[in-house]
């Protein structure tokens, strides 16, 4: 009867300790991380949300942190990893990787970061606000209308708005179909200069400066990786580029109206706290947007193109423009 009685009082105080380490917060986690490429935007989104859940849960929190070098097929492999080894949550950093998670699982949590637009990445139609499965996110996309008012801003006088974009990514095909509506109600002509990868982005930019007052680049993620290829043509030609984002911006650009991918990242890991603590539930965590815009410029590329800039606007650094 004593040996009955201490082995129950041992399970007592074995499973008293995991209910006072799980009320401490002390449970542990694994988080698996896919990011498309490493490019400083998408670099910072992914430090803001390892630092948001490493500030909640220390130690007992792990990363699986994998790029895949801008492959799409390398997202799917890492992807079927996370899934394989059972994760506690999956970040999706751009907008390839989430669609292959949305497709690998539909059950493990899926956080969305640096991807523009749900609706379209998803393929979703009747677009509410919320995935309304394992899927929430942020999205990196600034306003739109606001993006063209600054447009309007810095070249009053242009006529004809060239819109360079990769085919490929949904988003940006997103992007460049809603600025075009909005910029045409200001009066500008635009036209599409659509580039299926880096092979073909010279000419398309050279076709589209031939053609162009001014440039918009939307939150492109090949055209991120290749602004210099871009620069190489548009400030020789001397058209000047309105960006979608800072890291574009800083390499080909002229202005853009800037979030910051780190707080964005930030914020998405709050929301991956909230759901591996039982605090909410994925499918019912609307998509985020991020809190604050900031009109940038390109010092260097303003001055070769001589172009004056409102004093409202923030130079970009120079660590930051070096992509």
């Amino acid at each position: 009867m004593k040996k009955i009685l201490a082995v129950v009082l041992a399970l007592t105080m074995m499973l008293t300790v995991s209910a006072m380490a799980a009320a401490d917060g002390e449970e542990s986690f694994t988080v698996g991380i896919c990011q498309l490429a490493p490019h400083p935007a998408l670099d910072a989104a992914t430090q803001g949300f390892k630092d948001a859940l490493t500030e909640e849960f220390g130690e007992n929190v792990k990363f699986d942190e994998q790029n895949a070098g801008g492959e799409d097929a390398n997202c799917a492999t890492i992807i079927d990893g996370f899934v394989a080894n059972d994760v506690d949550l999956i970040l999706a950093n751009a907008t390839a990787p989430l669609q292959r998670a949305a497709a690998a699982t539909d059950t493990i949590p899926v956080l969305g970061t640096s991807v523009t637009d749900y609706a379209s990445a998803l393929g979703i139609e009747d677009w509410t606000g919320t995935v309304g499965n394992n899927i929430s996110g942020t999205s990196d996309l600034a306003p739109l209308d606001q993006q063209a008012d600054m447009l309007q801003e810095m070249f009053p006088d242009a006529e004809n708005v060239g819109l360079l974009y990769c085919s490929a990514e949904p988003n940006s095909v997103y992007q460049v179909t809603v600025i075009k509506d909005y910029l045409e109600e200001k009066d500008y002509t635009c036209e599409m200069f659509p580039f299926t990868d880096v092979n073909d982005l010279p000419a398309v930019t050279q076709s589209a400066c031939d053609a162009s007052d001014v440039i918009y680049v939307p939150t492109d993620n090949t055209a991120a990786n290749n602004t210099e290829a871009i620069a190489n043509v548009v400030i020789p030609a001397g058209v000047p580029v309105v960006a979608g984002e800072e890291g574009i911006c800083g390499g080909c650009g002229c202005v853009t109206l800037s979030i910051s991918y780190y707080d964005l990242g930030v914020m998405t890991g709050q929301m991956a706290v909230q759901i591996l603590k039982g605090e909410a539930d994925v499918s019912e965590m609307p998509v985020a947007f991020a809190p604050e815009v900031t009109k940038k410029y390109n010092a260097a590329n303003c001055e070769a193109l001589k172009l004056e800039v409102p004093e409202d606007y923030v130079a970009i650094e120079v660590e930051e423009a070096a992509e």
